[in-house]
Order: structure tokens, then C-alpha cells, then sequence
């Protein structure tokens, strides 16, 4: 018999209720039961069911249909329950279509495990997309991992297979068991859990049903005010699970919200980027190879703590990135690989399908029922859990076929070319879904190539991204503070190239986990010279990034300066603040940021070229740029670099307007534990011509440091 092979692909037919005659036949697949009645709704006995074969069948016939449910007798217990098999359909024709279209906007409403009450009874819904499956059963703790006990429906053509399981309750561990073509696969975890099992555990689990009550309204009404283009953005990116250890645990959601909201606050950043908080097998990945796209991590506590986690950010001002990650994904048994024992989710060419930089599974995207898949992924987050924006990881991957690949190890596109069109697709349909759908919010994209429009509209011809991560500045100026400071001036390019293509697309100046990882050293540890050069380098560094145009984005530690490099199996080296080098950079930091929000001229046009203004480009002798910061409604901002250890006296700078000019900031201040050299209070300026301007001012330049003055 099919049901004892677990072979059935067809339970419906066979199992629950079926008419015969004037009466109804009821069969019902039980392993391991000793007896099974039929009792009424009230409990009272229809009738006690013959056992029709030794492994578990069993079948009795009503003389008159009749609502029924099971008396189980196991072993050391009785259970009363209805059958699943006497419930009619879950899913809606318009559910299948829409997610066969690839267009279903909320398909973890219909697919995956959703409590829910079906024909008046409670229990949990469950649903997958597996296709060339011969069976498909939903096995946890309340049915001993059997796969036999509760096979699912599949609804055609779409694919998708269902099943109700009364009486079923939030929390309850469970897996798809799938008899594929050749054969039975390992256990697969629910591609649209929307909550997990802590790894190294990989079982999905029930959801909770309640919505959560959120409080952030008024964030939610001028989320879309905060996040235009003239408005200041500065990201504090971090790793939640190893920013600051709570009892030398990795901390709850709640917990984390104690320290790090207050901590983001003082330091005056606008928003927090989560690296990958998606569930993911691996922690030594960082996220980055996510299994649960639905999910967030229970590692650091249930969904709804996480919900409530940016609830309170919201609450206190801050906006909450996620990193987001739809190219590629880990080829882990239990996971999207081969999930209906073909390649489901991914190509199926190893060409296409996989990515040898990261030993991982490419999505294909090419397939609507995938592209949709990532499409509602995306929009689960923003949509469910209020998130303000999303840094999609890896775009260069996505859009190039020949991305780490060989000479005849890729497969061209249908035109013959490198692009791929499938995800050049996607993303502008996501771009575009999201910015009608999800008002205000962010999509960054991390790409590292010279692909052109990123930050453009879809209706231009581009990409679509709200802004693009400027991997170019990034990697020119972190060679440029490398250099020994004597030999500054053969390098002074790295500084000036970047502002030849700055305002080319909408960019974030990124200083990611990326660049403090690997053998690249800390971002202070880059530094040369002595340690009083290397802490003035850092806060060079930091105040050239804050006063060039772009927003602004900082991986945690970098923000006090911590030596070793970040590893995710320890906190952040806090004990470092103890010394007053460390808090002076944490301190200069929040001044930065102070400044960064309240001068419209250093973030109103980060991406028009009428936002900034060279007046020193070419003084590769001194090692010395100055430049002018505009903005609509406020005062114009000069800002000179001296990139070497020497004090640069009566260094005359021209400005656009005379009189009094006031110095906003010194970095080498003592309060920021430098010398206290360099101009400071007010200067005056003199009717000496110079850089093309009528007026101009002698200034003394401070070592290693930059000045920012404002008219007064």
C-alpha cells in the first residue's frame, strides 16, 4: 500500500471522508495507534473504527454523513482531535496565481506555517513549493518525525502543497519531508519559516499569530521626510550578536536595546545597519549565507523581541538598515539546495548556479515563482517589522555572469553579452515595488563596479537604488591614510579622483566590516607613524570622510579606535575608553556628527555638484586640500586638510565672503588629545585675493588635522 511505502502523493483522495451510498466512509492513517473512534462534536460516540491494515489504517461507515472527530488511543495516552483530512482546501485560486506570476506582494500569508482558524477550527496552515515532489508531509514533535502520518495536498499546477493540522500550536518544531523523483530527501527546514529553531538546531517553528503593537507612529509619518536625498544619513554598522556581550552571553534583543539605542543616540547617528539578522546556519558567515529569508536569528530571542527592538529604535529617533541578501545562499542540506530533490531555487548549470568565491547556490532569479519568492522577502521585512531600508549585499554578483569566473567557465546572456538580465530584472522590480508600496524607505545597494545608473530611476534607465555604497572613495582614501605621510604628496590623486565622479550617483561613503576583517587591520591600526600620529590620522580620517560629500556609514569600534580586528566571537574591545585617546575619538566623533546634521551645507547636496566647491586640489607639495561646502538657506562651509605632521603657518586659503570667519572645528584641540596647535576662535579675513576669490584668510594648519570655519 502506497500510505505504507509513504509514496501517497494523493492523501485527499484516499483519507477523511467519502461518500458511499446514503452513508460516508471514513479512513484515517494512523502508525502506531492501538485504536481510533469516531466521536460527534459533543463527544459522544459514532462508532469505533475497524483496522483495516497492521501499520496504522483504519476506516469506519457512517450510515449518514456526519461531523466527526478522532479518539485516539496511543500507547500511555489518548488524544482527541479532528482530521486533517476532513478539511477542504486552504489556499485561494488568486494565492496560486499571483505566486506562480512571481507577483504575490505578501506570500508569507499564504505559504509557510500560519496559525489561523480553517472551517471554524483552530490550528496551523502549512504550504510549500516543491513541484517535481512525488510527496510532500509535515513532520515535527507532534507527529515523531514520521513523514507517513501527515502528507499534504498538492494543488496543481502551481505546485505548492498544503495541509491543516488542527489543534496545532505556536512554537511547535517542524520540517518538510520530500520524496523526491529519485528518492526520499533530508528533512527541509520551511523556505518561508518565519520563525527558527537557535543554531547549531535547524527545524522551523510555528509563529506566533498575534500581531505586535507598535508604537512608532510618528517615525512612521515622517520616515519618508528623514529619508530624502537633502537629509543627513549616518549609519552605525554592526554585528548584533558581538557589539557588547551581556554576562559574557550574546545578548537578547532587549538587552541589546538597553545599551546600544542610549550609546547610537549620544554619538549622533541617524540610523543603525543590522549585519544579516535572517536566520543563517553558519555564524562565521555574518548572515551572509541565509537560509531563512522570513525569519529573524534566534539567537538573540523570539521574532516579536526583534519587532520590538526596532520599535524602540523608532521610538528614540533612529532608523533601522538591515543587510539583505538575494544572489546567493548556502548549499546546506536542509535548506533551498535541491529542495524538491532538483534545483528548485537555484540554476541548475553550475555555470550559473554556483558561486565559487563563496562555495554557495545562486537564486534563479529567471524563475517568477523565485523572483517573487525574493520580491515578498524583501518587502516581509519592511512591511512586518517596520524596517526603514535594506543594503542589498553583493550587487556586482548579481549582474555579471562572469562575475569571478574564468574564461569559459560562464554562460552569456541570451543577447551574448556578460550582463545577467534575470537579476537586472529583479532589481529593478524590486526598486520599483518597493517605491510605490513601501513609501520612504531605502534600498542601498553594496556594488562595486562602474556599473552606470545604480541610484537612477528605473523610468531613466537605471537601477533604481536609493543610494550606492562608493567603494572607489573607500578604496582610494584608505590607501591614501596608509601612506607614510612623507610620500603623501606622490599620492595625492587618491583624495581628488573620487570628486570627479561624486556626484554621479546618490553615494554612502562606507566604512564597513569589510574593511576591519581578513588581514586588513583596524581602521587605527592602518595608520602610520607613532601612536600619537595614528590617533591624529584617525581623526584626519574621520573628519575628511564627515566634510566630504556622501552619506556616511561607520563599522562599529572604528568609532574609538579599537586595535585589533573585529571578530565575531568577541565583544567589541569596550575596556578601551578607559584611555583618553579612545574616548577623545568616540567624543570628535559625535562632534562630527553634531555638525554633520545641524550644517545644511554638509549634507543638503551630497549629490549635486553645486554642493561643493575645490579651492585647494593642487597643493601635492604640502599634502594640503581645501574645499567649500554649500547648501540652500545656510551658511557655506570651508574645510582645509593638513595631511602631514607639520604645522602649515600663515597658510592663506580664499574665502567667498569677508569678515569674520569662525573655526566650527579643530581636530587637533587638546579636548581631542592633540597638541593644540593651529587656528582657533575667530578669524578675520584680509583683501588678499587668492584661489579665484576677493578675499582670503591666513591660517595657521594644524598637524595631521582638519579645520571647518563658518562665516559669522
Amino acid at each position: 500500500m502506497r500510505l505504507c511505502r509513504a509514496e501517497e502523493g494523493d492523501p485527499f483522495g484516499f483519507l477523511g471522508p467519502h461518500a458511499q451510498g446514503d452513508g460516508t466512509l471514513v479512513r484515517v492513517w494512523l502508525p502506531g495507534a492501538d485504536a481510533v473512534e469516531l466521536i460527534d462534536p459533543e463527544g459522544r460516540l459514532l462508532g469505533e473504527m475497524q483496522r483495516r491494515h497492521a501499520d496504522g489504517l483504519f476506516e469506519l461507515e457512517l450510515e449518514q454523513p456526519s461531523a466527526y472527530r478522532l479518539r485516539i488511543h496511543w500507547p500511555g495516552s489518548v488524544q482527541e482531535v479532528e482530521d486533517p483530512y476532513a478539511f477542504g482546501p486552504i489556499l485561494g485560486e488568486l494565492d496560486l496565481y499571483l505566486f506562480a506570476e512571481g507577483n504575490h506582494r505578501e506570500l508569507w500569508r499564504c505559504l509557510g506555517a500560519r496559525p489561523c482558524e480553517h472551517e471554524g477550527v483552530p490550528g496551523v496552515s502549512f504550504a510549500v513549493w516543491a513541484p517535481n515532489a512525488r510527496r510532500v508531509s509535515v513532520v515535527g514533535d507532534f507527529n515523531s518525525w514520521d513523514g507517513r502520518r501527515h502528507p499534504m495536498r498538492l494543488r496543481y499546477p502551481a505546485g505548492v502543497w498544503e495541509l491543516f493540522i488542527p489543534r496545532l500550536a505556536a512554537g511547535e518544531r517542524y520540517k518538510y519531508e520530500i520524496l523526491g523523483q529519485h528518492g526520499l530527501l533530508p528533512h527541509k527546514a520551511d523556505p518561508l519559516a518565519q520563525a527558527t529553531e537557535a543554531p547549531p538546531a535547524t527545524a522551523s517553528r510555528v509563529p506566533r499569530g498575534e500581531a505586535f503593537a507598535w508604537q512608532d507612529e510618528h517615525w512612521m509619518n515622517d520616515r519618508a521626510q528623514r529619508h530624502r536625498p537633502e537629509a543627513p544619513l549616518a549609519i552605525y554598522e554592526l554585528h548584533a550578536a558581538s557589539w557588547q556581550w551581556h554576562d559574557e552571553r550574546t545578548p537578547s534583543w532587549d538587552e541589546l536595546a538597553d545599551r546600544l539605542i542610549p550609546y547610537v543616540q549620544n554619538l549622533g547617528f541617524t540610523h543603525i545597519e543590522l549585519m544579516p539578522i535572517m536566520e543563517h546556519p553558519f555564524g562565521g558567515s555574518w548572515g551572509y549565507q541565509p537560509l531563512s529569508l522570513f525569519a529573524p536569528t534566534a539567537r538573540l530571542g523570539e521574532p516579536e523581541r526583534f519587532a520590538a527592538f526596532v520599535d524602540r529604535c523608532h521610538r528614540a529617533g533612529l532608523g533601522v538598515i538591515l543587510d539583505w541578501v538575494p544572489g546567493h545562499f548556502p548549499n546546506d542540506a536542509h535548506g533551498l539546495a535541491e529542495f524538491d530533490g532538483t534545483a528548485l531555487y537555484e540554476y541548475a548549470h553550475p555555470f550559473e548556479g554556483y558561486h565559487p568565491d563563496w562555495n554557495t547556490c545562486i537564486h534563479n532569479l529567471g524563475r517568477s515563482e523565485v523572483h517573487g519568492f525574493m520580491l515578498a522577502s524583501a518587502l516581509y521585512w519592511l512591511r512586518e517589522y517596520h524596517v526603514d531600508g535594506l543594503r542589498v549585499d553583493a550587487v556586482a554578483s548579481m549582474l555579471y555572469r562572469d562575475y569571478s569566473r574564468e574564461e569559459g567557465q560562464w554562460i552569456p546572456n541570451r543577447h551574448g553579452g556578460r550582463e545577467n538580465l534575470e537579476a537586472i530584472e529583479f532589481l529593478q522590480h524590486l526598486n520599483e515595488v518597493v517605491r510605490s508600496e513601501v513609501p520612504g524607505a531605502l534600498v542601498i545597494a553594496e556594488e562595486s563596479t562602474a556599473w552606470p545608473g545604480v541610484s537612477r530611476p528605473v523610468n531613466e534607465g537605471g537601477l533604481g537604488f536609493s543610494h550606492k555604497w562608493n567603494m572607489g572613495w573607500m578604496n582610494d582614501t584608505l590607501r591614501y591614510f596608509q601612506t607614510d605621510p612623507l610620500y603623501r604628496r606622490h599620492h595625492h590623486q587618491q583624495i581628488t579622483f573620487g570628486l570627479h565622479y561624486a556626484f554621479s550617483e546618490r553615494y554612502i561613503l562606507p566604512i564597513s566590516h569589510d574593511e576591519v576583517v581578513h588581514g586588513k587591520r583596524s581602521l587605527i591600526g592602518r595608520m602610520p607613524g607613532d601612536r600619537w600620529q595614528q590617533f591624529a590620522n584617525l581623526r584626519l580620517f574621520l573628519a575628511l570622510m564627515w566634510t566630504h560629500p556622501g552619506k556616511k556609514l561607520l563599522f562599529m569600534g572604528c568609532e574609538f579606535g579599537q586595535w585589533r580586528e573585529w571578530n565575531h566571537d568577541q565583544q567589541l574591545d569596550w575596556y578601551l575608553l578607559q584611555y583618553p585617546e579612545h574616548g577623545a575619538v568616540q567624543a570628535l566623533l559625535g562632534e562630527l556628527n553634531r555638525l554633520y546634521r545641524e550644517e545644511v551645507a554638509l549634507h543638503q547636496w551630497d549629490e549635486r555638484p553645486e554642493g561643493f566647491q575645490w579651492l585647494i586640489g593642487d597643493d601635492a607639495h604640502n599634502s594640503v586640500f581645501a574645499w567649500l561646502r554649500h547648501g540652500e538657506g545656510g551658511q557655506p562651509l570651508l574645510v582645509v586638510h593638513n595631511c602631514t605632521p607639520q604645522v602649515r603657518h600663515d597658510y592663506r586659503v580664499g574665502v567667498p565672503r569677508a569678515g569674520a570667519w569662525q573655526v566650527l572645528l579643530n581636530t587637533d584641540e587638546g579636548r581631542w588629545c592633540g597638541s593644540g596647535a593651529g587656528s582657533q576662535g575667530t578669524v578675520h579675513s584680509d583683501a588678499v585675493a587668492n584661489h579665484g576669490l576677493h578675499d582670503s584668510l591666513n591660517l595657521q594648519l594644524p598637524p595631521l588635522a582638519t579645520l571647518v570655519l563658518r562665516p559669522v
